[in-house]
């Protein structure tokens, strides 16, 4: 049970590195374009790009950031969880944050309507609570097949 636990955020990690190279393939060009990294200043970051380089290019840097920043509690959980001995329904929960992650990635990658990427996030996020939860019970409570 401890490997269907862990594949989505195997699963997840890749993805991840998907839109890391979507990012450097859309974004390298695009910097081309301005000039390259000529003009940098020092200790530049990406966040400097903004304004620079189009929005709709940015767009896949924002979600990887994001990839970078939610998820780690997702990992968390889900390793908690498969040591502690995941219940029937984690592996689910796991899959649909994944799932939903992964719609959300390209979502804001290409269309970043706000308001439907924000449904897509509080989804995502009640699939993380309900991991969190199962994280929480199992090295909490004496019983957590009552909870």
């Amino acid at each position: 049970m401890q490997a269907q636990m862990l594949a989505p955020a195997a699963v997840l990690v890749a993805w991840s590195i998907v839109m890391l190279f979507w990012m450097a393939f859309t974004r390298l060009p695009a910097m081309a374009k301005g000039g390259g990294l000529k003009g940098a200043k020092p200790g530049g970051r990406g966040q400097d790009l903004e304004g620079v380089i189009p929005d709709r290019i940015n767009w896949k840097a924002h979600n990887y950031a994001h990839l970078m920043e939610q998820p780690t509690l997702f990992y968390a959980a889900v390793v908690i969880i498969a040591i502690m001995g995941p219940g029937a329904l984690d592996p689910v929960f796991a899959w649909i944050y994944v799932a939903i992650r992964i719609v959300h990635s390209i979502w804001q990658a290409t269309v970043n309507i706000v308001s439907v990427r924000f449904l897509l996030f509080l989804l995502s996020t009640l699939a993380l609570i309900c991991l969190a939860w199962r994280a929480v019970a199992l090295t909490l409570f004496t019983d957590p097949t009552l909870l």
